[in-house]
Order: structure tokens, then C-alpha cells, then sequence
């Protein structure tokens, strides 16, 4: 296998089943972060330093396969164009961190990109785990056990009264990093969300945009993942994550009935207008393309569009991002040229749904 399938495709194979509460929740994440014992952390370590790292899983990982996670490919950061490393970020293969990588770095990823293993990142590895919908029980259990298949070969940095051990110390402890991303459109238009945001900071959760820390929430699309790594067992920490989580489902869900009930009409009319954007429009920014695709996957929701399939979101919100745009076009794009490509891909996207 090349890096092809894995930038020439937007929706990953694990994207195209159904999980759990799917029509909230896109998708379940966890990630583990581990280093080995023998050699210094990323974060000071000298170059010559994090190159047996690379060899090790090279060597060990390449080619193998642990369960139905097939066929992992180790690719080098610094065999990479730009826009390639750009690509598995906006498919969420690898960071924006790992991206600014070149030399003794790389990533593993499985055939079917459910898994991919970052290395010499901010740690030496950063393992995760995807699965579509809410399922953080299934998705930790899947992560230990490949943990332990990884580890087989490894020895971990790791303390028996503080954890793992990792270069960032927000992450000693479990090292775990658990995050569930979700489309909330109902609680952001009735202005609920921003209210509930301070809330759940308070129960050591944090909410942030679609690529992770830093980034903007768009597309009513935000991800919601766990603050504290040290002092609580992975257990805990994902059963507060799941209650959480299923709280913003009920709230999601009950919004969504109050503005059917009360405000059919400007419901169906905004999601309609979009449609009608999305269909049509010769131009479309990046951020009126993302209000749009929530408005049509919540008019999907809800029942008043029945001919469209409700992967569409994810698909065309990673089909029209600027790296997959100027992969698709194979040539390096203008900031409008981008705008008149998007709007051309969702409208063929669209009609081919009819």
C-alpha cells in the first residue's frame, strides 16, 4: 500500500458505518501517549537522538497487523509535500504538530485508517483510536489492547505512583486523551451552548473546534475531550466524558423538537436556503460552506430532506477543506480559486445524491 489511498479518499472506511447516537455524535476518539524508557523525550531530545525511535517502529510495525486494524504503513514526514502532510491533517491521521515535522518523524496508519500511530511528535508515540459514533467503553477497550500490542516490543516510560511518564506534564498520568466530536446545531442556534460551555470546563472537560487545540469551532461541529490525565483511572475519567456527553445529547436533541414545534417554518426555510447555497453557488468561503453543510445535516435529522445520506457532512466537510481541495485540483491554489473549487465539488457531490 501507498500514501495514495490514504489522501485520495475524504471519508475514511471506518466513516462509512453507523455508530451509536450518530445523529449527534460523529465520532469517538481516544489517544494514548507513551514514550520509551531508554531515550530522551522529543521535546529535548537531539535529532540524532529520536532516529532509533523511528527505526524501532519502522522495523517492528510496518506492514503488521494487530486485529481487524490491517496492514499499518509507516510514511516518513520527510517524504511529504506539504499539502500531503495538510491532507491527513484535515482527515485527522495526524496533527498540525506532527505536520511541522520532517526528519526522523513519521506516522503508522491502518488500512483502514482507524488507527495511526504519530511518532516523535510531542512524545515519542501518540496512538489513536477512531470509532464512528458515541462509543468511548469500546473504543478505550480497543486502544488498551493495542497499547499492549505495541508494548510487547517497547519498554514504556512509566512510574508506578505518577503514571506515564510524558513530555507535556498535562498528559502524566494515563496519558490519555479521550474525545467525542459532535454536531450540536440546535443548542448553538438557541444560543444554549455558549452557556453550558463554562459548565462543563468545570467538570475538568474541555470544548474545542474540530482539529483539536487552537482551533476554530465551525459548522456547529465541537469536540469534547478530558483535561485531567493524573489521578484518576481511564475508567473514570471516560465514564465522566460518557455522562457528559449524553447530557449534550438529550439537551441536542430536545433543542431540535422545540424549534420543529415552535419554529417549523424559519427551520425549514434555513435549511432550505442552504440547500439551496449548497446546490447552486458558483462561490462558497470555507465558513458559509460549513454553516451550510450543519444546516442541511440537521434538515437531514430532522426529516426534511430524505434524499441525501447523512455522511454527507462529514464527507464534504473534509472534501472542501484548502489541502484536499488542492490535492483533488493537483496544483497549489488561490484563496478564491479554493472558494470556486469548493462550490463546484459540493454541487457535483450534491447531484450525484439525486
Amino acid at each position: 500500500m501507498s500514501l495514495q489511498p490514504f489522501i485520495n479518499e475524504a471519508i475514511s472506511p471506518w466513516m462509512k458505518e453507523e455508530g451509536p447516537d450518530n445523529d449527534i455524535v460523529m465520532s469517538t476518539r481516544i489517544r494514548l501517549a507513551r514514550n520509551f524508557e531508554q531515550y530522551p523525550f522529543p521535546i529535548i531530545a537531539k535529532e540524532q537522538e529520536l532516529a532509533p525511535v523511528v527505526s524501532l517502529m519502522k522495523n517492528n510495525y510496518h506492514e503488521q497487523s494487530f486485529d481487524k486494524y490491517q496492514d499499518l504503513q509507516f510514511i516518513g514526514m520527510e517524504e511529504l509535500r506539504p499539502v500531503e502532510k495538510r491532507v491527513l491533517v484535515e482527515k485527522h491521521l495526524i496533527s498540525p504538530q506532527l505536520a511541522e515535522k520532517a526528519k526522523n518523524s513519521g506516522v503508522l496508519i491502518s488500512e483502514n485508517e482507524q488507527v495511526s500511530v504519530m511518532i516523535n511528535e510531542e512524545d515519542h508515540i501518540r496512538m489513536q483510536l477512531y470509532f464512528p459514533g458515541l462509543q468511548l467503553e469500546n473504543a478505550l477497550t480497543q486502544a488498551f489492547l493495542f497499547d499492549d500490542w505495541l508494548e510487547e516490543k517497547i519498554d514504556y516510560a512509566f512510574e508506578e505512583t505518577r503514571g506515564y511518564l510524558t513530555s507535556c506534564p498535562t498528559n502524566v498520568g494515563t496519558g490519555m486523551r479521550a474525545s467525542v466530536m459532535m454536531h450540536l446545531p440546535a443548542l448553538t442556534l438557541t444560543q444554549k451552548m455558549s452557556k453550558m460551555i463554562p459548565a462543563i470546563n468545570q467538570l475538568g472537560l474541555v470544548v474545542r473546534g474540530i482539529y483539536g487545540e487552537g482551533s476554530e469551532a465551525v459548522g456547529n461541529i465541537v469536540q469534547i475531550s478530558n483535561q485531567v490525565t493524573l489521578g484518576r483511572s481511564e475508567l473514570d475519567i471516560i465514564e465522566d466524558l460518557q455522562s457528559v456527553v449524553e447530557k449534550l445529547i438529550e439537551q441536542e436533541r430536545h433543542a431540535r423538537l422545540l424549534l420543529v414545534e415552535q419554529s417549523e417554518l424559519r427551520l425549514e426555510d434555513r435549511v432550505f436556503r442552504s440547500y439551496g447555497i449548497l446546490k447552486y453557488s458558483r462561490i462558497l468561503e470555507s465558513k458559509e460552506a460549513a454553516t451550510c453543510l450543519s444546516d442541511l445535516r440537521l434538515g437531514i435529522d430532522v426529516g426534511y430532506i430524505n434524499n441525501i445520506s447523512k455522511t454527507i457532512l462529514n464527507e464534504l466537510m473534509i472534501l472542501t477543506q484548502p489541502g484536499f481541495l488542492q490535492q483533488n485540483a493537483k496544483e497549489t491554489l488561490t484563496a478564491s480559486e479554493r472558494d470556486i473549487r469548493r462550490a463546484s465539488i459540493i454541487r457535483e457531490r450534491l447531484n450525484s445524491e439525486n
